[in-house]
């Protein structure tokens, strides 16, 4: 009976605990489907009395003919190409961290780890001044551009898979016949690949809803994603929330459904457990 008990206390708490932080994704999702009306009548129901399925059909047409296909295209864009940039500078610089021996190898990985200790906000006015002087304001370049420069998280990261790997199959490659650059990709990587998938994953979620880079860079519509899109739903007038919420709802699609595909391998990639043998 006690073995029973602590059962269903168990079970009872991890639904509860679950309940709590699906709460809000349920509300999102319940409040997408409200009018403008029963939402300020009712803020924080999660059923909605009348079905408005209309509010994603109008969040859909977007604005001055720009509908949410066009910031969704965009949002696909930057985020693929950050992810790619993201994925093969911090692999390399990992590589090179783990794996080659070189006399101010410690110097700089010292430098790069002490780059973390930088607030994003400390970087905003250097970076936007250095871009505006290249030209590269009312471009993707500023938010693509800085991925193919490492970061040293995502360095870090990978380094300690890297590390884990025998260095024997370096020297059994190199007798072979393999180069450098044919060990890292031939080799390096397969065995590394929940790593690389943690690496792009979380790449490309921080892109996806990148909100800041748009507002300091980007200043044409018809080039903003769909991060920055859902703002345009707010104007001196008011919000239209229902439209507004519809189009969060559909946001978060691509990112769930790339986070369910890359589950196993994500989890596997945070908690670093190594190379299996």
């Amino acid at each position: 009976m006690k073995k029973r008990f602590m059962t269903v206390l168990y079970h009872t708490g991890m639904i509860m605990g679950s309940f709590i932080m699906l709460y809000p994704l349920l509300w999102l999702l319940g409040s997408s489907l409200k009018t403008n009306e029963e939402y300020f009548a009712s803020p924080y129901s999660l059923m909605p009395t009348t079905w408005a399925f209309s509010n994603y059909i109008e969040g859909w047409g977007g604005f001055a003919r720009l509908t949410f296909t066009t910031f969704f295209r965009n949002s696909i864009l930057i985020a693929a190409v950050s992810t790619l940039g993201t994925v093969v500078s911090c692999s390399l610089a990992a590589y090179g961290f783990s794996r080659i021996q070189f006399r101010t190898r410690k110097f700089w990985f010292g430098a790069m780890l002490l780059t973390m200790c930088l607030p994003s906000q400390v970087l905003m006015v250097p970076q936007y001044l250095l871009y505006n002087s290249l030209g590269w304001v009312g471009t993707y370049l500023p938010l693509m551009v800085p991925s193919f420069c490492g970061n040293a998280f995502n360095v870090f990261l990978l380094m300690q898979f890297m590390k884990n790997i025998p260095g024997e199959i370096d020297e059994a490659a190199v007798m072979d016949g393999c180069s450098r650059l044919q060990l890292f990709g031939r080799i390096m990587l397969p065995l590394v690949k929940p790593a690389v998938a943690t690496v792009a994953v979380l790449s490309f979620m921080g892109s996806w809803s990148d909100f800041m880079g748009t507002l300091l860079y980007l200043n044409k519509p018809r080039m903003y994603p769909v991060s920055f899109a859902l703002r345009l739903f707010s104007d001196e007038s008011g919000t239209n929330y229902g439209p507004m919420f519809a189009m969060s709802v559909a946001s978060l699609v691509p990112v769930l459904v790339l986070f369910f595909i890359f589950q196993k391998s994500l989890v596997e990639g945070i908690s670093t457990t190594g190379v299996k043998g």
